[in-house]
């Protein structure tokens, strides 16, 4: 608290930034596109366009392509092929508008990701750790569900709403001394990222090992091979941080969720089952 000229106690923090934010905020959400999810059937929204996107991940491929050492042929490359090719069959619509492109890249890291618009690169470190073509398919299909499910721009629009937000509670301590401002932004900063950012990308990383699965499972791949991939990786990276403080939720955590959905990813698989000739 402090006292303004005419002697009258007012509060350290003013109410105008604070609202000019959330109105601000309201703009940005309601203004953005809107999607559904056509695995979950969960609307959500984006900030941006599909084609924004496509653009992006085009530019960040090529990009990636002149910095990496792609692989032009050999059984590491018909193998990421064969996969990927089947999971292309299985999204089907769910893909639209997607142009499927597939790297494989020499390199030791135990990684694949796939960008907005269909861009797959898939590092030839993870495959010891795929083991099998269906221990495959659920890497790529993790990672195809996250390009499918619009999670990098879904990401954009969150990280929009929450610059706002601390940018009006900055505006409103203006007041404040500069440390008093410093040790309130960080409190809020900390809590901006344990209480939104960190939830909302392990949210995405359980849709995408959901989604993921159900694509595998409709490409005739045995989804109980999901289960065994995440048993895998658990015994890999080193220490890892606890739950709360990650950007992906534990191995044990995505086992459990995995195993609780199987009956679902055991009738998909079944129905692939019967569409084979």
């Amino acid at each position: 608290m402090f006292r303004d000229d005419d002697g009258n106690i007012r509060p350290h923090f003013k109410i105008l930034p604070i609202l000019l934010a959330l109105l601000y905020i309201a703009f940005q959400y309601f203004s953005s596109q809107t999607f559904t999810n056509p695995v979950t059937g969960e609307r959500h929204r984006a900030g941006m366009s599909t084609q924004q996107e496509a653009a992006l991940g085009l530019q960040s491929y090529q990009q990636i392509l002149t910095q990496e050492h792609p692989i032009a042929s050999g059984p590491e490359v018909d193998q990421v092929n064969r996969v990927a090719q089947r999971l292309e069959a299985a999204v089907g619509d769910d893909g639209k508008g997607f142009q499927w492109e597939v790297s494989v890249l020499d390199s030791p890291q135990e990684n694949a990701f796939c960008l907005p618009g269909g861009k797959i690169c898939v590092y030839t470190g993870i495959l010891p750790i795929a083991k099998t073509e269906a221990g495959l398919a659920a890497v790529l299909g993790h990672e195809m569900s996250h390009a499918i499910a619009r999670h990098g721009s879904q990401r954009i629009l969150q990280q929009q709403l929450t610059q706002t937000a601390m940018m009006g509670v900055q505006g409103s301590l203006s007041d404040m001394s500069y440390d008093q401002q410093r040790n309130v932004m960080a409190l809020l900063g900390a809590g901006a990222q344990y209480g939104v950012t960190l939830p909302f990308s392990r949210e995405n990383e359980s849709e995408a090992d959901y989604m993921g699965t159900t694509y595998m499972a409709r490409a005739g791949y045995d989804p109980h091979e999901a289960v065994e991939l995440w048993k895998r990786m658990s015994g890999t990276g080193g220490q890892k941080p606890p739950q709360y403080a990650s950007t992906h939720p534990s191995d044990a955590t995505r086992i459990r969720q995995l195993e609780a959905a199987m009956p679902k990813f055991v009738a998909e698989f079944e129905k692939s089952q019967q569409r084979q000739p």
